[in-house]
């Protein structure tokens, strides 16, 4: 008698190594279908990321071709897809990899929940960071709030050494028929911006360890140092295929151990980096709502603002602190902005002009191809001064000190900001290339004036944190 298939769903886990769910599913000696759910968590999605998990699906699509199977594209609430599924293919099992957000985890529960009452074999399988969020817990017992410590109790434990792809995925008789993915659009809100941000995209398993292979070699030595300067490259860039699972935090993490115990530079620092990612996965399964509620609670009082014309020049990336603007149009151009860019220009929306948080967390939820729930939450709340392991609120980065120190030949500037440049650079350029036809942004327009002066922000924030704190008896 020949085993019944199993449905693999893949989400953001599009890679056939260090794959759990479909190791297990291939154990079973029967057919394996594989299967991707454009559901309404993938709906949900902001421009920029819902057409990099497109571009990831393609390449999956792919890669399993190439391997003898194929990848079945279905649309609508995932319970609705599985039983149906389950029903065509005779499927007695349906696995997946675990996610940890709340919405992810409602999704999961109610599928689970639903076809095993259907007498259909439904596992959930780790993969999607090194330790499972409640695996590492204080010495009381809890969660841990602050990274450090954190980064003590990990650093030291085995991390599972990650599984090989499978040597052969035997398909069913009859596979069922799947939709075409062209057909789902998945980049029609990137409209012409989406050519742009492909140039700098890095897609698929292949890809991602080709990236790790390259960077150990070539950039590991000087992470430590060169993490910070937005215009030396000297990063991983893996966040990318972190985000949709085309690469797996423990291959990451084994391939990198080797030059740690090597004694190689910069080793360290890059593991503890991948385990900041695993801390804020460990923060938002413990505090699911971190992506949408200020974890403090007191802050609630705080006096942000909400939307306004001065966070929509931020958007824009005209609000005329040059380090500031780099940073925002070069998420608009790559998909992607360097960490230390990232802050600056975080902590100039929520302090120097004073706007809420969540503003630039949905903006960088539509625009960056790498976006990860837990870290853009995490990060943003971190520097808003509202979060768990939080930057004081009156530490607040100012732009032009932070861009004499990390950018002190204004490299990283002049790469993304045309105005007043007699030959600008392509980078540059692409901007005004990538944004709306009706936006009536160009490159030969003068350089905005500040929306703000720096010492006039920073006054404003400190006195609204001083209020703040005597309202609430601090």
């Amino acid at each position: 008698m020949t085993q019944p298939p199993v449905i693999v769903w893949f989400r953001r886990d599009l890679r056939l190594s260090d794959h759990a769910a479909l190791a297990a599913a291939v154990a079973t000696g029967g057919p394996v279908i594989p299967v991707f759910i454009h559901d309404e968590t993938v709906e949900a999605l902001g421009a920029a990321p819902k057409w990099r998990l497109g571009e990831g699906v393609r390449c999956f699509a792919a890669a399993l071709e190439a391997a003898g199977s194929r990848l079945i594209l279905r649309r609508g609430p995932a319970l609705e897809v599985l039983r149906a599924l389950v029903a065509e293919t005779g499927a007695a099992a349906v696995h997946w990899q675990r996610v940890y957000d709340r919405d992810g985890i409602a999704r999961d529960r109610a599928v689970k929940a639903a076809l095993t009452e259907a007498g259909i074999a439904a596992r959930s399988f780790p993969g999607a960071t090194l330790f499972e969020p409640w695996e590492v817990q204080t010495g009381a017992g809890g969660p841990y709030r602050v990274f450090t410590p954190f980064w003590r109790a990990i650093r030291g434990r085995a991390v599972a050494a990650p599984l090989a792809a499978p040597a052969y995925l035997s398909g069913p008789a009859n596979w069922p028929i799947g939709d075409r993915l062209d057909d789902w659009a998945m980049g029609a809100s990137m409209n012409r911006g989406a050519a742009i941000v492909a140039r700098h995209a890095v897609i698929g398993e292949a890809a991602a360890r080709e990236r790790l292979g390259r960077f150990l070699e070539e950039r590991l030595d000087m992470y430590s140092e060169g993490r910070d300067l937005p215009a030396l490259n000297a990063t991983s860039g893996l966040s990318e295929n972190l985000a949709w699972g085309e690469i797996s935090p423990r291959q990451i993490w084994h391939a990198a151990l080797r030059d740690w115990q090597a004694g190689r530079l910069g080793a360290e620092k890059f593991l503890s980096e991948l385990a900041w990612r695993d801390f804020a996965w460990h923060l938002i399964y413990h505090a699911p709502d971190l992506d949408r509620a200020n974890w403090r609670a007191d802050w609630d009082a705080f006096p942000w603002r909400g939307d306004n014309a001065d966070a929509e020049r931020w958007r824009r990336g005209m609000t005329g602190e040059p380090f500031v603007d780099a940073a925002m149009r070069e998420m608009y151009v790559t998909g992607r902005m360097h960490n230390r860019a990232r802050m600056i220009a975080a902590s100039y929306l929520t302090k120097h002009l004073l706007t809420d948080w969540r503003v630039g967390l949905n903006w960088f939820a539509t625009c960056l191809t790498d976006w990860d729930p837990a870290s853009n939450a995490m990060g943003w709340q971190w520097v808003a001064g509202s979060g768990p392991d939080a930057a004081p609120f009156f530490r607040i980065f100012n732009p032009a000190t932070q861009a004499a120190k990390f950018d002190a030949d204004g490299a990283y500037r002049r790469c993304w900001i045309a105005e007043g440049q007699g030959a600008p650079p392509m980078t540059a350029l692409s901007y005004f290339r990538a944004v709306p036809r009706g936006s009536g942004m160009a490159a030969t327009e003068n350089y905005p004036e500040p929306t703000v002066i720096l010492s006039e922000g920073r006054a404003r924030a400190l006195a609204a944190l001083g209020s703040f704190g005597k309202a609430r008896g601090g």
